[in-house]
């Protein structure tokens, strides 16, 4: 029998997937290799096609099977459908010809797993338990055939406190015995009323509005085995600011103790009349080195953009430097049609030469501002391709200068590799803005107008976050940035209760045109509530990101390596610098090797040289060894901080996420390209981390496993004391008693045929 899943799922940058369905062979020729012995076909292509009206979604599938054998083969067609899904209408045809199928209802569906599992001792179908299938026979399936298989379904998507969420179950190509040549799901989203949030927390997916009612989610991957669901999760209202949260509380954690996600959204456009007005300084490196392709062309052609929308009751500046700072007007100036000629002929006659003067850059821009008790918002765009070698080059100082008291937005712009991009995300996160990079094969033009076109009108500053009766605690980013119209901020966060289930208001306060306002929102924090299973870990890589940036910055001490590593170890977050301080606490731990989170890197000296080595390269920044480019940014120091290091954690993670190997994102982006950009060091680092978690670590329902030799362990088993031990055998009575009584454990159990997993009290070691 051949075995397909699909599922949809919202976390995480490129990860594994598994797609929609399988085909279970019967009477299976030795011949036939596999990736699974009832697996036996190749899956050519895997594309999902889904429009979602309101709460009705239409998903189509497309895939197709290849017979790579000499023997005809006659099989089994299966359908795992969504958790919770309710299924209006289905069709399938097969080489184009309409095919009966039968739905199964979830307990006749879980038979027929258990009895594949008991036939070819393989636990891959584990995961499936509780699920509803479709059904049908697939005859004949020719040598060196193709078969197409097309379905299509209708569901009624579950409204839960305004929040909806979609689940395409993508978990099944693992079964196709070759990497899938070409996964993609796409996502047509329109909405009755505005979209607030939409948000994709389980692949690196990317999200294009269209209009406020209309979205459109995509994702592809070429050559991949997928194992995680696609998940969508979107919310829609009227005027106004949106907030969705998203919580998890386990019996894991401490009494009263959960994680939470909170969505704010201002939607797509404002609500009538005319724009905020605001005064906003634009600062252009004119340095020699934007000479280098064509850069310092392409930011004249940005800046262009950026005049062209400025609003009329806007006031502005330009300042250009390299070796020195030059303004264009003595003072912030109206963008009358004037004022907006000469910017244009003085950005039009800049010419690239000199040194790098960023902080003769930044006292020019901050002296522009008119008054720091101005009702108008001063707002900075602060585009620069290199390290500050003119004047002021300590990076401290740089960002003491910056972000005094009254400092305004601060948007930096890095441009190609040379980046401090310590230095620009430390400025944009301590003065509330934000950070962009774009590398030399990107479109700067592009890229710039329209980050501009994001930030240039804030819905809600000075954002301030509390809940009634409720202790926030750990919540990231640290200060909460402006929001904008057309995005969506994503905040991070654990909480704790003085009881269990608790119904209380979330509020979000700040300064709308002018005007203190507060959004509020009921919200239900339930005693026990793990339908969100991603959120705990994506609050795990801001938190490990922040860590490892504290000790970049300021020297580590025990308390935050152990923090770090506890983390790391249990949530599956895997970089260069969480490896060293997981193999350094285990070998200070005398942890037995069969229950060592990282195989590969303790047997390949290399692999634990460069662990090592990164490692100490963020420890020589620490202490001012070291500055960080595009390349450090990604995979070293500066990846790793909860400022530009917490997006290349969660960069990182995302990967991981999505490859159920290593995956991550800041407000979840894919991992960025900096990466194939960066040093050989860098590349090294990434190749380890690839090493590490690629083949080595899978985070399931939660949980993070890892594999030594063929033994899956669970991340939790080594520090957990006072443990029973108990061994199953594989496909027992006993197995499937310990399944059906934990139904929440079955997807760790398909991990493998041998499994070392902690449920209650009690490590069971499957054999």
């Amino acid at each position: 029998m051949l075995r397909w899943i699909l599922t949809l799922v919202t976390i995480l940058l490129p990860a594994s997937l598994f797609a929609d369905g399988l085909i279970i062979i019967e009477r299976l020729p030795h011949i036939i290799p596999g990736h699974f012995p009832f697996a036996p076909l190749e899956v050519g292509y895997h594309r999902v096609n889904v429009k979602i009206d309101a709460q009705v979604a239409v998903t189509t599938v497309d895939q197709e099977f290849i017979n790579p054998g000499s023997a005809q083969l006659e099989g089994t067609y299966l359908f795992p459908l969504p958790p919770g899904s309710h299924i209006d209408k289905f069709a399938m045809d097969i080489d184009g010809k309409m095919a009966d199928a039968e739905l199964l209802s979830a307990d006749k569906a879980t038979s027929i797993y258990e009895e594949i599992v008991r036939r070819h001792r393989d636990p891959a179908l584990l995961e499936y338990v509780g699920r509803d299938a479709f059904k049908v026979r697939v005859f004949p399936i020719e040598p060196h055939s193709r078969k197409h298989i097309k379905i299509r379904y209708t569901q009624i998507l579950r409204s839960d406190g305004g929040l909806v969420e979609y689940v395409y179950p993508l978990n099944t190509e693992k079964f196709s015995s070759k990497p899938i040549g070409d996964v993609s799901v796409k996502v047509e989203l329109e909405a009755k009323r505005p979209l607030k949030s939409v948000y994709c927390p389980s692949h690196s997916a990317e999200v294009k509005r269209d209009g406020d009612k209309r979205a459109v989610i995509g994702w592809e991957e070429r050559n991949v085995r997928p194992d995680t669901d696609f998940k969508v999760v979107f919310s829609t209202g009227n005027d106004g600011i949106g907030m969705d949260l998203l919580s998890y509380r386990d019996d894991r954690e401490g009494e009263g103790e959960g994680f939470f996600m909170l969505l704010p959204s201002p939607g797509m456009v404002r609500a009538g009349g005319p724009a905020p007005a605001k005064d906003i300084c634009f600062v252009l490196d004119t340095s020699g080195s934007m000479a280098q392709n064509g850069k310092l062309e392409q930011a004249k052609k940005a800046m262009e953009f950026c005049l062209a929308n400025l609003n009329e009751q806007d006031h502005f500046q330009i300042i250009r430097f390299s070796t020195e700072s030059e303004p264009l007007f003595d003072s912030l100036q109206p963008a009358d049609a004037h004022h907006l000629s000469k910017a244009r002929e003085f950005v039009h006659n800049l010419k690239p030469i000199g040194g790098t003067a960023i902080g003769d850059a930044l006292t020019q821009a901050l002296k522009a501002r008119p008054s720091s008790d101005s009702s108008r918002p001063y707002v900075m765009v602060f585009m620069t391709d290199g390290l500050p070698t003119v004047g002021e080059t300590d990076e401290d100082r740089l960002v003491a200068r910056a972000t005094h008291s009254a400092a305004p937005r601060i948007f930096t712009f890095g441009v190609g590799t040379d980046v401090n991009t310590h230095l620009l995300d430390r400025i944009a996160q301590d003065t509330r803005g934000s950070s962009q990079y774009v590398l030399p094969n990107e479109d700067l033009e592009v890229k710039l107008s329209s980050f501009y076109t994001k930030i240039k009108e804030p819905a809600l500053t000075n954002l301030r976050l509390e809940m009634n009766g409720v202790s926030l605690q750990q919540v990231y980013p640290k200060e909460l940035p402006d929001l904008f119209y057309g995005e969506q901020l994503i905040v991070m966060g654990k909480y704790k209760t003085e009881r269990g289930s608790l119904r209380t208001a979330v509020k979000l306060s700040g300064t709308m045109a002018g005007r203190d306002i507060v959004v509020a929102e009921d919200v239900e924090l339930p005693e026990r509530d793990t339908r969100y299973e991603f959120v705990p870990r994506l609050w795990a890589t801001r938190r490990v990101g922040w860590l490892l940036d504290e000790i970049r910055m300021h020297g580590e001490s025990g308390e935050l390596k152990d923090e770090v590593t506890q983390l790391a170890r249990r949530y599956g977050i895997v970089t260069p610098y969480t490896a060293y301080l997981i193999l350094e606490d285990e070998d200070r731990r005398h942890v037995p090797m069969g229950m060592r989170s990282m195989r590969q890197i303790e047997e390949s000296r290399a692999m634990r040289d460069d662990a090592f080595g990164f490692y100490g390269s963020a420890k020589a920044e620490a202490a001012g060894g070291g500055r960080g480019g595009m390349g450090g940014g990604a995979m070293g120091g500066g990846g790793m901080g909860a400022r530009s290091g917490a997006r290349a954690v969660n960069n990182a993670q995302r990967l991981g996420d999505m490859k159920g190997s290593w995956n991550t994102s800041q407000s979840v982006q894919a991992m960025p390209s900096a990466v194939a950009a960066s040093p050989a060091p860098a590349e090294q680092g990434y190749r380890t981390q690839q090493a590490a978690s690629g083949q080595n670590l899978r985070v399931v329902n939660g949980r993070a496993f890892y594999q030594n030799g063929n033994v899956w362990v669970d991340g939790t088993a080594q520090t957990q004391k006072g443990l029973k031990q108990q061994q199953i055998k594989l496909g027992s009575d006993e197995y499937f008693a310990l399944v059906s009584a934990n139904r929440e454990a079955a997807p760790w159990l398909s991990l493998g045929t041998e499994v070392d997993v902690v449920i209650g009290d009690t490590l069971y070691q499957i054999r």
